[in-house]
């Protein structure tokens, strides 16, 4: 089973959080934030304007990306996590 995103939105795979700090410390699971840096899995074909042009998402499967902390909406499907959002709450790409 797949997603298939529609309008503008796209569905992300989180990182892994950093179970240590740079000096050492291994961080408990409260302890962690909730990463910001996602892989994009799914594209939707993008946003229909109200004269029936299409804008295609600017965004490629693969790519990483830096998104808003507590943006989208959090789906499980298979056992696997996923965030669905908007295009609009990608902050950047990640090079």
């Amino acid at each position: 089973m797949t997603i298939k995103p529609l309008q503008d939105r796209v569905v992300i795979k989180m990182t892994e959080a950093e179970e240590t700090t740079k000096s050492g410390i291994i961080l408990a699971g409260s302890a962690k934030e909730k990463p910001q840096v996602a892989e994009v899995v799914a594209v939707g074909p993008g946003k229909t304007a109200d004269n029936g042009t299409v804008t295609p998402v600017n965004l490629k499967v693969g790519q990483k990306v830096l998104i808003s902390k507590y943006s989208g909406t959090d789906v499980k499907l298979e056992g696997v996590e996923y965030t669905i959002l908007k295009e609009d709450d990608v902050l950047a790409v990640v090079e």
